[in-house]
């Protein structure tokens, strides 16, 4: 159903994970991309691992009577079937409308999730048997829990199409980057000038952070005025590949 899902370079998910999902905000602002950050979607397990992975997504639409019932998991159209059709690596990401009283997810679906390789879940709903979730290792963020059934208060309608989720506009195999910030979304055609653009704002923020150690004032610090950023320059040019 929509999409093919594609890989994800090894060398971009090594330098993202060197990326935080707030120097990643700073980027995107600066190229006028406000909306990027997935709201509700907090990490369930505490200090996780930053992942990065290409987004396989998910759509649910309010439950319907006759479509969101417990026959309805046996459907072509399931969450079951969607989830035989993620590839290793992928970020499941789930729109859930917010909902927070039917967990889209429960602990035999994210074991199988990972079991397949799936690299996380992200949605800005809830998941259910809270417990056995966090005994599969799957890294989920989400809103919390719910003990119902998806199909309490939703209805699974597609997989690999564009959603919403969190406020947010992602398209299948859209680049996400998540930490303990949050999950951030690159659309995936601005990846590279994004990877380029993060590495460098990583390496000057780094500074900055060594010249105020040192007890150098804020104002032409941060944000660096002219003779700060020809300080920085020197000094950058002794750290990058010749």
């Amino acid at each position: 159903m929509g999409t093919d899902p594609l890989p994800l370079d090894a060398e971009a998910i090594r330098i993202l994970s060197a990326v935080t999902t707030a120097t990643l905000t700073t980027v995107l602002l600066k190229k006028g991309l406000r909306n990027v950050w997935i709201r509700h979607a907090r990490p369930l397990h505490a200090k996780p691992q930053r992942l990065v992975g290409r987004a396989f997504t998910l759509r649910f639409v309010p439950a319907r009577e006759d479509l969101a019932t417990p026959a309805s998991w046996a459907s072509p159209i399931s969450t079951r079937a969607a989830i035989e059709a993620m590839p290793a690596g992928c970020i499941a990401v789930v729109d859930a409308m917010g909902v927070t009283d039917a967990g889209i997810f429960g602990d035999i679906l994210c074991s199988r999730m990972q079991k397949r390789g799936v690299a996380a879940l992200i949605t800005d709903g809830v998941v259910r048997d809270i417990e056995g979730v966090m005994a599969t290792q799957l890294p989920v963020w989400c809103q919390g829990t719910a003990a119902p059934a998806s199909v309490a208060g939703l209805t699974f309608v597609a997989w690999q199409e564009p959603i919403g989720c969190g406020g947010v506009a992602v398209f299948p195999n859209d680049i996400v980057v998540a930490d303990a910030d949050g999950a951030v979304l690159i659309p995936s055609a601005l990846l590279a000038e994004v990877m380029t653009e993060s590495v460098e704002q990583e390496r000057l923020e780094g500074w900055i952070m060594t010249q105020v150690a040192a007890g150098l004032p804020l104002p032409g610090l941060y944000p660096p005025n002219a003779e700060t950023k020809a300080r920085y320059e020197a000094w950058a040019s002794t750290q990058r590949p010749s």
